[in-house]
């Protein structure tokens, strides 16, 4: 039952990445976390909705173009912390990110998320 919260509160943190339009993200963000979540990423720590907020949009605007953002393992949940794999590609075999999140959950929602991430090759054909 726990995997399944966190899953949840998971994939739609990973929908705002894919959102129709930049409108969307912060509402589909605010289902997502708490509105005090500690964001531990690539430029290191920041914290509230409107950090993360920021985070998502820059990468929507990737130089390669938009790319999608799919969670590719399933949600591992012991206690309160969770994780999970995912993967970012840009259109045309652009650059592909890849990485782990380690998420904390409190009261169904992420009040914290590490991010580790890395640019992987081009998808194998």
């Amino acid at each position: 039952m726990q995997e399944e919260t966190a899953q949840s509160a998971i994939d739609m943190f990973l929908s705002a990445f894919n959102a129709s339009d930049d409108s969307r993200v912060t509402a589909l963000l605010a289902q997502a976390l708490t509105s005090d979540v500690v964001f531990h990423g690539p430029l290191g720590r920041s914290e509230g909705i409107e950090a993360v907020e920021r985070f998502v949009l820059d990468l929507r605007r990737h130089p390669a173009g938009a790319g999608t953002m799919v969670r590719c393992s399933a949600v591992d949940m012991p206690g309160e912390w969770a994780r999970y794999r995912w993967v970012f590609t840009t259109p045309g075999g652009g650059p592909r990110l890849a990485g782990t999140d380690v998420v904390h959950l409190r009261r169904s929602l992420i009040d914290q998320i590490i991010v580790f991430a890395g640019e992987t090759g081009p998808p194998a054909v």
